[in-house]
Parts: structure tokens; C-alpha cells; sequence
């Protein structure tokens, strides 16, 4: 008997970026494999994608491949690419809250968030969050989440994300990192089906600190936390020079590697793979993933947006709902 799975269910973004033409494109490559539900004003997909409206996202499941199931909420005044509407705010965050209670009721089997834009949201919302993640872990009344960025040649995570670098040093904690690792370590076991994770961690300054040289983070504490990680059974190597994690013989080593600050971890796999990295937010009670870049609005509505990241993003989550 053939296993019947929920979809993926995708919510909107902002309209005016280019999250409802890759969500379009992504759903013609993978809609022979993936089931999927797109959340959103149907006005804003493109004119010739095959859609159809439901009212029940129980009926998503009944749909043949042949057009996107659409559980709709109307956004009012119409869309202009490139340019948020203030009256379309509101509607961006209620949908965000609607796919969570979508996967948290079974309806859907993961949510993959298309790109919002913060400030967008703030204006027209008074949206509070930094971001998606810190709005989803307070949905789901979590205290600690993890970025994780994935994709085939490398997981990275952030230990700090989008704080100042002069900030780093201050935010960089022996509890924060400790919680990071944990949560890291738990979401490769639970959602990627990797018994025993192997980390790779690495140090905040040049060459890992080069014995106290060049920054006593390393010394001081950082690889103490390690050790001590390590007796308690985690696979853990580091502190680790962050010039030299990255290429493919280093990479070979680990299944993921934690790194101190935003750009640390960002500039290696986008490098690596840009069109197809995924973000990927550990520590939630459902799986969530979102295409690793934003709106866009300088091309949206153009139809030359890549939809690959949203691709993988679907992929992924689908993936992490029904491994193999």
C-alpha cells in the first residue's frame, strides 16, 4: 500500500518580494514527489501557474498533481513587486501563525517559510522579532533555537547571528555555546537521522587564538566547554582555525561544523553552494526550513528569480518528515 503523506505546507512571505514566483517554480519540479500547500492570496502567484483553491488543507492531499492547492487569505489592496504594502503586513505574520498550527495540528508534515522583509513588517505590523526564527520559537514557546544553513556540501551553525561583530565577543557564552551544540547535536540525530553526530567547532579569532596570541576566548574557555562536551559523549574536534574548516578534505570530517559569528558560518556555504543552501531552524517541536536569501524586490515579479533554494528548502524538509 502506497504511504499517504501531508504536504509541505509553504507560507507566502512578503508578496512583493519574490517568494510566491519560486514557490510557483518550485512546486512545477517537485510536484510529482512532493505533496505541497501553498498559504497565501492566490492573486499573487503567477497568472499562469495551475492553482487551486481548498478550504479544508485536509483536501491538499486529495489534489491530483496537476495544480497547487492554495488554502487562501485575502491580503486586500494589490500587490506592486519590488514595493511592500503597509496593509499587506499583517497578513504576512497572521500567515506564519497559521501554517505553525497547520504542522502542529498534523495537517502538514513541515512548514518552509518563503523570504519576509523585517522591516516591512515592523512598519505595518509592529513585528517585534528580529526575524522568522525568533517569531517561530516564541510560537511554539520555546526558549533556544539554532540556525542551522545546509545544503549537500556543508552544515554550518552560527553560535551568534545577527548581532554586531563587536557584540560577538560579549554574546559568546560557555551556556549559549553549550546550548547550541546541544541543540545542533539533537537536531542531527532527530531530523537527519545522524546517530552520532561528529561537530566540528570553531575558534572565535585568527588561527583559533594561536595559544592565547591572538585572543585568550579559546584558552580561557572555549575548549575546556569542549572537553567537557566531550566526556559527557558528544563527537566534538576544535577550537578550530576557521581559515582552514572548510575545504572538502576538512568538510569530510564532520557532519556539521559549529562556527562564533554570522559571517563565519555564512561566507563558507554560500561560497560553497549558493543557489542551493537551505536555513534550517533546530530546536523547534516541528521542522521548519526557508530558502537561504531574501525579497529580492529589485528582480521580483520579473520571473528570473532561481527558485533553487526553495527547491531544497521543500526537498529538505519533506526529506527530514519521511527519511528514507
Amino acid at each position: 500500500m502506497t504511504e499517504t503523506r501531508l504536504p509541505v505546507v509553504i507560507s507566502c512571505g512578503e508578496p512583493a518580494g519574490i517568494g510566491p514566483e519560486v514557490a510557483a517554480r518550485a512546486w512545477a519540479a517537485l510536484k510529482d514527489d512532493v505533496p505541497m500547500l501553498w498559504l497565501g492570496d492566490p492573486r499573487h502567484l503567477p497568472t499562469d501557474l495551475p492553482h487551486v483553491v481548498i478550504r479544508d488543507p485536509a483536501q491538499a492531499g486529495a489534489q491530483t498533481p496537476d495544480a497547487l492547492p492554495v488554502l487562501a487569505q485575502d491580503f486586500g489592496p494589490p500587490v506592486t513587486p519590488g514595493t511592500p504594502h503597509p496593509d499587506h503586513a499583517r497578513h504576512v505574520v497572521d500567515v506564519i501563525a497559521r501554517g505553525v498550527d497547520l504542522v502542529r495540528d498534523g495537517l502538514a508534515c513541515a512548514l518552509c517559510t518563503a523570504p519576509i522583509h523585517k522591516k516591512a513588517l515592523k512598519d505595518g505590523a509592529d513585528f517585534a522579532y528580529p526575524g522568522h526564527t525568533e517569531y517561530l520559537a516564541a510560537l511554539a514557546s520555546v526558549d533556544d533555537v539554532v540556525m542551522m544553513l545546509a545544503s549537500d556540501a556543508l552544515r554550518v551553525v552560527p553560535a551568534t547571528i545577527h548581532i554586531a561583530l563587536e557584540e560577538v565577543p560579549k554574546q559568546l557564552t560557555p551556556q549559549g555555546l553549550r546550548r547550541t551544540i546541544e541543540i545542533t547535536a539533537a537536531g542531527l540525530r532527530d531530523q537527519f537521522g545522524i546517530p552520532a553526530p561528529r561537530l566540528a567547532i570553531a575558534g572565535l579569532n585568527p588561527h583559533a587564538g594561536e595559544g592565547g596570541t591572538m585572543g585568550r576566548q579559546e584558552v580561557d574557555w572555549i575548549a575546556t566547554l569542549i572537553r567537557d562536551m566531550q566526556n559527557e559523549g558528544l563527537h566534538l574536534i576544535g577550537p578550530l582555525p576557521a581559515d582552514t574548516m572548510f575545504h572538502a578534505a576538512a568538510r569530510a570530517r564532520y557532519d556539521a561544523a559549529i562556527a562564533m559569528y554570522h559571517d563565519q558560518a555564512l561566507i563558507p556555504i554560500k561560497t560553497l553552494d549558493f543557489d542551493r543552501g537551505v536555513n534550517v531552524t533546530l530546536g523547534l517541536p516541528f521542522i521548519r526550513t526557508s530558502p537561504d536569501h531574501g525579497t529580492a524586490f529589485d528582480i521580483a515579479g520579473q520571473g528570473i528569480a532561481s527558485p533553487a533554494s526553495m527547491i531544497e528548502a521543500i526537498r529538505m524538509a519533506h526529506r527530514m518528515a519521511y527519511p528514507a
